[in-house]
């Protein structure tokens, strides 16, 4: 038996008759075509269709919050890299940016990307690049001081090539990092995607200066033939 995100059980025939099937079109490639018959039978991807979210990068988030509890009323996050928006979905509800849970705090959740996003309730969505001069000035006067989360799952744009793209994907990572230096509120919180591969030794070495605690998780939305994991880093020493 196999479980299902949301914990119900499915059999091995139910799993084969719901499975789709795609064949190799002209004009597709064969990775493309593996790419899309996995989207079409990945549970997190139907999931994010029928709860609404933009997309399956949603429950890794929830899933590294549900363990580390970060997301909290009244928090002020950053979403560096934020499009489509599912991280961004998740954390209004968590940080209760709509105020829909009476009596607890209201959060603020400001999402910056570097292409126009559709804009999202609670959520404030700002096109810019968070490595361009002054960013971390403009997102404090976005926020209204400084921020208790930093979070991002950007990954840079893939060559195909193994160690290439991880020593890609450490560098923004380090990037973000240095960023949240900058806009961390003592004893906030670093939550950001890693490819495990070698590179990121140095990373976790910054990180373990500049928090009190620095762990590291793959999330069961992440899939298992993926690379990635998250760093979670709390307790921004200031």
């Amino acid at each position: 038996m196999a479980k299902t995100p949301t914990g119900k059980n499915t059999s091995g025939r139910g799993q084969r008759d719901l499975k789709v099937k795609v064949k190799t079109a002209r004009g597709r490639t064969l990775s493309s075509s593996r790419w899309l018959q996995r989207q079409l039978n990945d549970p997190y991807v139907k999931r994010a269709q029928t709860e609404g979210y933009r997309g399956r990068a949603a429950y890794k988030i929830m899933e590294v919050d549900d363990k580390y509890r970060f997301l909290v009323p009244g928090a002020r996050v950053v979403d560096l890299g934020c499009a489509p928006g599912g991280w961004c979905q998740v954390a209004v509800k968590r940080i209760n940016a709509l105020g829909e849970k009476k009596g607890k705090a209201i959060g603020t959740i400001l999402g910056v990307d570097l292409q126009e996003m559709e804009s999202l309730a609670g959520a404030e969505l700002h096109q810019l690049d968070f490595m361009d001069d002054g960013a971390d000035i403009q997102v404090k006067e976005w926020l209204g001081g400084k921020a208790d989360v930093v979070m991002s799952d950007m990954a840079a744009a893939s060559c195909g090539h193994k160690q290439t793209d991880h020593l890609r994907i450490i560098s923004l990572c380090e990037a973000a990092a240095y960023f949240s230096f900058d806009v961390l509120e003592e004893g906030g919180t670093f939550v950001a995607k890693v490819l495990a591969g070698g590179a990121e030794g140095e990373l976790q070495k910054i990180l373990k200066q500049k928090f009190t605690k620095v762990m590291n998780m793959k999330p069961p939305a992440s899939r298992s033939d993926s690379s990635e994991k998250f760093v979670v880093a709390m307790g921004f020493r200031g």
